[in-house]
């Protein structure tokens, strides 16, 4: 796959050459060329907009199996605050646990414990007088991602902690480890993601040089076993559990409520997000505390490897949280929170901008391309229609100018061309030389 890994992938046999796709991803990195789909690696940041939108189910996102477990030892499941919205608010969460245990885990970690310790250290970063503002959530790595490729002046708003995932994989595996006595390299830690951009981010990771997690496996691909599991009533997992103050880190407005920041905005959707960072761009929210983003409509919850509708999934951990908070208050009890110095132990790299549109290595020729696209843009109709195969006009201003594509490429280009050489044959037909005889003009033997 090139340099970068991706999760999302195209089935060519699939696809039908509509442009539903290229008129949703946000980086613009899908083309239709030869009646067929094609994704730009550099620029694709396996948001799974595609996957939501394709019709023809043309587009995928390929995750680890169930059946990779069996390379390890031991096998810790880190099930994703998601998970739970699968379910009805009457299986509780200790039955979900028990069910990853009866799939074939050794252990279970609740990513939402993570969760938790993450807001917290979240909360006391953002009491910093030195940091910028507004501080960016790195929680989901769609839109970090989406930072790199698009806006790399923003890279440095990112809050430097690990995204809950990579917090639980790290303290699970620590765990293990010494209660086992196994060696961390014959220890399997699997994440059952909600989403490919997780996928992505355990085998390219973000501000790491290796990802805690050894693999992704979605839960759409597990869901119809763990269904049938929960069925037989298996024996639940006895263990404290996370609070709704973790799992409500699934839906949208999740984080902020843990974080308890007030001065804070939340945003989900890539198309969305992508508009709010254009702001914080142009500096009009510099006065903003916290930024909760996250790529997916209504949150974790409406990942594309997720089952259940996203707002029937909303209200049922609605209902979980109220029970818990009941449950909670009845014994005088509170959320654990956890021990945030588990996250001054990673080593975090700093996250690179991640070039996408370098229109030549020469700097004198990509002046000269970029002085020909905007000449080739004002020539072309401005309706950012997509039958040409590229998502707006101003793509494919690029495309004609990496010759990749043409001009008439374009409908309404193409349309004048061919009325301009309809309008030169009759002009021509009108014009015989002189030695020809006219139309219907006999000639003598």
């Amino acid at each position: 796959m090139g340099e970068y890994f991706h999760s999302v992938r195209l089935i060519a046999d699939r696809c039908k050459g509509c442009v539903n796709c290229i008129k949703r991803c946000p980086t613009e990195a899908i083309r239709i060329r030869g009646g067929k789909a094609q994704i730009t690696e550099a620029r694709c940041i396996d948001c799974g907009e595609c996957i939501r939108h394709c019709a023809n189910h043309a587009k995928t996102a390929v995750t680890d199996c169930l059946e990779d477990i069996g390379r390890f030892a031991y096998n810790i499941a880190l099930p994703a605050p998601a998970l739970y919205g699968q379910f009805a608010a009457e299986i509780k969460i200790e039955d979900i646990l028990g069910a990853l245990l009866a799939l074939g885990f050794d252990d279970v970690f609740e990513v939402a414990q993570a969760a938790e310790i993450v807001s917290m250290g979240t909360k006391s970063f953002l009491q910093r007088a030195d940091i910028r503002r507004p501080a960016i959530s790195s929680a989901c790595p769609a839109v970090v991602r989406l930072i790199q490729v698009k806006y790399p002046e923003l890279i440095d708003h990112l809050i430097p902690i690990d995204a809950p995932v990579d917090v639980a994989a790290r303290i699970a595996r620590a765990d293990a480890s010494r209660a086992k006595n196994i060696a961390p390299g014959e220890i399997g830690v699997w994440f059952v993601t909600p989403c490919p951009a997780k996928m992505t981010a355990v085998k390219h990771p973000l501000g790491a040089e290796n990802s805690d997690v050894t693999g992704a496996i979605g839960i759409a691909q597990i869901y119809g076993e763990l269904r049938k599991i929960l069925a037989n009533h298996p024996a639940p997992l006895r263990r404290p559990i996370a609070s709704w103050i973790g799992f409500g880190w699934a839906v949208s407005g999740g984080e902020n409520a843990a974080v308890e920041t007030a001065n804070s905005l939340v945003v989900d959707g890539i198309a969305r997000v992508g508009e709010l960072l254009e702001q914080v761009a142009l500096g009009k929210l510099a006065h903003v505390d916290h930024i909760e983003a996250l790529a997916c409509a209504g949150g974790c919850i409406g990942g594309p490897l997720t089952v259940e509708n996203r707002f029937v999934a909303q209200h049922r951990l609605a209902e979980r949280a109220r029970k818990m908070a009941a449950e909670y208050a009845a014994r005088g009890a509170v959320p654990r929170g956890g021990d945030i110095t588990v996250l001054a132990t990673a080593e975090r790299r700093a996250i690179e901008p991640r070039p996408i549109m370098r229109l030549d290595e020469n700097i004198f020729r990509a002046m000269y391309k970029v002085d020909l696209m905007e000449k080739t843009l004002n020539n072309l109709p401005g309706l950012d229609c997509g039958s040409c195969g590229s998502p707006s006009c101003k793509a494919l201003a690029e495309d004609i100018v990496q010759g990749t594509a043409t001009e008439t490429d374009c409908v309404f280009k193409l349309r004048e061309k061919v009325r301009g050489l309809a309008e030169d044959m009759v002009r021509l037909a009108g014009k015989l030389p002189p030695s020809l005889p006219e139309s219907g003009e006999k000639t003598d033997n």
